[in-house]
């Protein structure tokens, strides 16, 4: 969808922001809320493994990772009013659905659902924003619906550990009664500004993509279950593969892909890209394992871990607003590079100074207050040094594929993180292991800050190439506003 600078909005900003928002702030809750509520879950379906567990984490992050791009197109094509309430109803359904599972595998089936709702709505909300917003407001609103988004991260923690005090089941449920004031609410004062009518987008690529990634953590996962050479880990690691190249080929040839091969020539964008994964991958696992840890070993109450959690996504922000500086002077690659550095050190802290025996402060708090900055560091600098090189048309896809990046990297490190931790029989084997994945966690994060080094803020050009602008329905020297991108 196009915004012209003499464009006029057509609704209250304010009452469209506070619509919207609510159906962001539920469903990037939902991608860390549901983490605290692990352990209650494993006793009320009967002792469930971590493994089988997993998938309720897993199960939500790759769908919404693969969905996210075709969804946001959808919008554009129709109207993202329908598009978004649509998908927040999806998504209050998918919740209240979620409590009322009887066992790990419904409400891994109610969480794929979740999941398809929240596609729908992130991108849509945006579009729906910057339609109600005058064309000089627009970059705030913008700053402040990607803000909504972060904050899930930092209460998602707390706001599981307070819900599960009443059990875990309200995880889910708080969230419909806030979706049915949003729907009703939006049906009444939503704009809906018109779609653009193009083609549709590479559905079947999405459905690729998931089966992918699902393939490859369904190895990771049961690997040490059903051993590492056997047939059928041999046979999903095949699958994966064999899905991998089906999607290139369809990104390849598709008028409207998941991934835009253009995109991955464009400065930086396959860099940080690849950065995301990877310090994803660190970032999933080290909150899995520290809700692990707390609740399992210490045994602490999900409120407890919750608020003990908190702290390190508390420094994210300050110190993302400080990078600034540091950028200026030093640039973005080793910016990103201490930021994965960093991330590490807190997880190595965690692996020296952590025992059998409670302690807050010399162990999980420093840890957690380290990696917090190393996440304030990394993430924020790599988004911007990722879009930085793409032209106006192609930012907020661009800035979507970052965002299933970094979904795909929260699932892999939570599969991988399972895969490292095993099933230890006994409080000493148990701290073995837990190490064994922070020491692994650090070498993965340290792998997303080498890959972050090379990066560079390029100058804004004054032609972009040819292959990124190609297949534009507009002038690019106009001002454009896509209506794809997710919270990072």
């Amino acid at each position: 969808m196009t915004f012209t600078p003499n464009a006029r909005p057509a609704a209250d900003s304010r009452i469209v922001f506070a619509i919207v928002s609510i159906g962001v702030l539920l469903s990037s809750l939902d991608l860390f809320i549901v983490n605290v509520a692990l352990p209650d879950m494993a006793t009320d379906f009967g002792g469930a493994d971590i493994a089988g567990l997993s998938w309720v984490l897993n199960a939500y992050a790759i769908v919404f990772a693969a969905l996210l791009v075709p969804a946001g197109r959808l919008g554009d094509r129709g109207s993202n009013r329908t598009t978004f309430l649509i998908g927040l109803t999806v998504f209050v359904i998918g919740s209240a659905l979620c409590a009322t599972a009887w066992d790990v595998g419904s409400l891994v089936g109610f969480r794929v659902l979740q999941a398809i709702g929240a596609a729908m709505l992130i991108p849509t909300s945006l579009g729906l924003v910057l339609a109600a917003t005058a064309p000089q407001r627009r970059p705030v609103a913008v700053r402040l619906w990607v803000a909504f988004g972060g904050l899930g991260a930092a209460l998602g923690p707390v706001l599981g550990g307070i819900l599960v005090e009443f059990g875990w089941r309200w995880v889910f449920l708080v969230n419909v009664p806030l979706g049915i004031i949003a729907v009703v609410l939006g049906l009444r004062l939503l704009p809906n500004p018109p779609g653009d009518g193009g083609r549709l987008p590479d559905l079947f690529g999405a459905l690729l993509l998931v089966g992918t990634i699902g393939a490859f953590i369904l190895a990771l996962v049961k690997g040490e279950d059903w051993g590492w050479s056997s047939g059928a880990v041999l046979l999903a690691f095949a699958v994966a593969v064999l899905l991998t190249i089906a999607f290139v080929v369809s990104s390849a040839r598709h008028h409207s892909p998941v991934v835009d091969p253009a995109l991955l020539r464009a400065p930086n964008f396959a860099l940080m890209a690849g950065n995301s994964i990877f310090f994803n991958m660190a970032f999933g696992a080290m909150l899995l394992s520290s809700v692990l840890w707390a609740q399992n070993v210490w045994g602490w109450s999900a409120l407890r871990t919750g608020l003990a959690i908190a702290p390190g996504p508390l420094v994210v922000p300050i110190v993302a607003i400080l990078a600034g500086r540091l950028i200026a002077r030093i640039g973005a690659g080793p910016v990103i590079a201490a930021g994965g550095i960093t991330f590490a050190a807190g997880m190595l802290w965690w692996a020296q100074a952590i025992t059998l025996h409670p302690d807050y402060l010399g162990g999980l708090l420093g840890g957690m207050l380290v990696s917090g900055l190393g996440v304030g560091l990394s993430l924020p600098t790599s988004f911007a040094a990722g879009t930085s090189g793409l032209p106006p048309q192609r930012f907020a896809t661009g800035s979507a594929v970052l965002s299933m990046a970094r979904q795909i990297g929260l699932a892999l490190g939570v599969a991988l993180f399972v895969a490292v931790l095993g099933t230890p029989a006994g409080p000493e084997a148990t701290l073995d292991a837990f190490h064994r994945g922070w020491y692994v966690t650090a070498a993965v994060a340290v792998l997303a800050g080498l890959i972050g080094l090379a990066a560079k803020m390029p100058q804004p050009a004054v032609r972009q190439p040819d292959s990124l602008a190609a297949g534009s329905p507009t002038d690019p020297r106009q001002p454009q506003v896509s209506t794809t991108p997710a919270p990072s």
